[in-house]
């Protein structure tokens, strides 16, 4: 091959990366349906006030004083354990968890979950597919102190519910100490 026709292949080859990252670019940016935004906009704004809430709040400082709700708890203990185990059961009995079942009876959620700083569970509606969620984009994104949508609809992965996921800090004295976070259902 000549040094002409290696260097077309190499440009051709380039362009057709550039064409290929531009078009998934474009699809990562694509924005939700009108009504599915309206209506994330509005759970933005509840779940925000949700997270201030004082039982919330209280709920979020003393698991992170305790280093978590269940300290030494993984992601693959969480997984073996039932609904009916104590250690479940304990965090879904708390005020906070009390709470956060009455918010999801909000029939345009169809989950609700409260996280302390390293993103372990304090309270929910029920028992969440995993314990620490720290890696997750509705964990770091509220961490970084505002509220979050992701921009797709798809399945949630705890209820399989075509859902947009939102997340808000848990906030005390202006310092993010734990996150809020839902999937506002899209169908």
């Amino acid at each position: 091959m000549t040094q002409v026709s290696s260097r077309k292949l190499y440009l051709l080859a380039a362009s057709a990366l550039l064409s290929l990252f531009a078009l998934q670019s474009s699809h990562a940016l694509a924005a939700l349906p009108a009504e599915i935004q309206a209506k994330v906009d509005v759970y933005k704004k509840k779940i925000v006030e949700w997270a201030a809430n004082p039982t919330i709040v209280n709920a979020v400082k003393e698991a992170n004083a305790k280093g978590g709700m269940l300290p030494g708890m993984t992601n693959g203990k969480w997984d073996e354990l039932s609904e009916t185990d104590p250690m479940v059961t304990g965090i879904l009995a708390t005020p906070a968890s009390k709470l956060v079942k009455q918010w999801e009876s909000d029939k345009g959620i169809n989950k609700l979950f409260v996280r302390d700083a390293k993103g372990n569970m304090v309270a929910g509606s029920g028992k969440s597919l995993i314990y620490n969620a720290a890696a997750r984009p509705p964990v770091k994104e509220a961490m970084k102190g505002k509220p979050w949508n992701a921009g797709e609809i798809k399945p949630d992965p705890t209820t399989q519910i075509k859902s947009v996921h939102v997340s808000a800090p848990v906030l005390s004295d202006g310092s993010v100490i734990g996150v809020l976070h839902t999937a506002v259902t899209a169908e």
